[in-house]
């Protein structure tokens, strides 16, 4: 279980808007996302994480921004405070104004800490091991944002350090902690040095997008349709709940990204 944290009580999940279709993506070739399908996968997702044991808080959807159902962004909570981040993607910034008042909601205003411009970061660029948290340096987490960050981090009591990313999106695409000392990694994380005092289990290059799976509470939600991925995550003796995401991978969005868990 979590080194400090052992158990996750609650997640934040905000529901998929219509203006999805119009999201951010990298991948214009898997088509645009059903917005109906995506609800359906929305409400399997919901359902994935109740199973897992945990209070799950249902922000309405907000059609001012495509992405807003990509709650893992705008905001990264610590078991010691929550930090709004200053997303990088122009288009998802205002998002970080919506989150708070969610945020408020388990959190006194001295635990709320804030990255302020010329500093940007994305709550997926963060992967938390126990009170350590790496910070990939990506296109929409600049060196100012992560300096900040573990700034916030320190006075906290806790500790980050910076991944520098190559070909991903953001640090958690291609790497993923699922606690008691494993790690899924794919492409450019399979020989990263930060990572190796891990067991590392590398995903195979043509289900790279799997690589995103999350833990919660001894349970690992993988993808659906990643047999090689779902095998792996089954021989480390987890229990297993497979959720479709289609429709969000064709926004670079996977599981992770879906939720903020605390």
């Amino acid at each position: 279980m979590k080194e400090g944290f052992s158990v996750f009580n609650n997640v934040i999940v905000r529901r998929p808007c219509r203006a999805m279709v119009e999201g951010i993506t990298s991948n214009p070739q898997l088509g645009k996302p059903d917005y109906e399908k995506a609800l359906l996968q929305h409400d399997s997702y919901i359902a994935a994480l109740k199973e897992c044991g945990v209070a799950v808080t249902v922000l309405p959807a907000d059609e001012r921004y495509p992405d807003s159902c990509f709650v893992e962004d705008p905001a990264v909570i610590t078991r010691k405070c929550a930090i709004i981040t200053n997303p990088g993607a122009a288009s998802r910034n205002g998002e970080k104004d919506e989150i708070l008042p969610a945020i408020r909601k388990f959190f006194t205003e001295d635990q709320i800490e804030y990255i302020k411009s010329p500093g940007t970061l994305e709550g997926g660029d963060v992967m938390m091991v126990g009170d350590h948290f790496y910070v990939g340096r990506s296109a929409r987490t600049n060196e100012e944002g992560i300096r900040q960050f573990i700034a916030i981090l320190e006075k906290h009591g806790l500790s980050g350090s910076e991944v520098t990313l190559e070909e991903v999106l953001h640090l958690k695409t291609g790497v993923n902690y699922l606690e008691n000392g494993n790690m899924l990694v794919s492409g450019e994380f399979v020989h990263k040095p930060e990572f190796t005092q891990y067991n590392r289990v590398e995903i195979p290059e043509e289900e790279a997008y799997a690589a995103n799976c999350i833990w919660v509470n001894d349970t690992v939600i993988v993808p659906e349709g990643y047999p090689a991925v779902e095998k792996a995550v089954r021989s480390l003796g987890y229990k297993v709940i497979l959720v479709d995401t289609s429709e969000f991978r064709k926004l670079d969005g996977g599981l992770s990204c879906l939720s903020l868990r605390f």
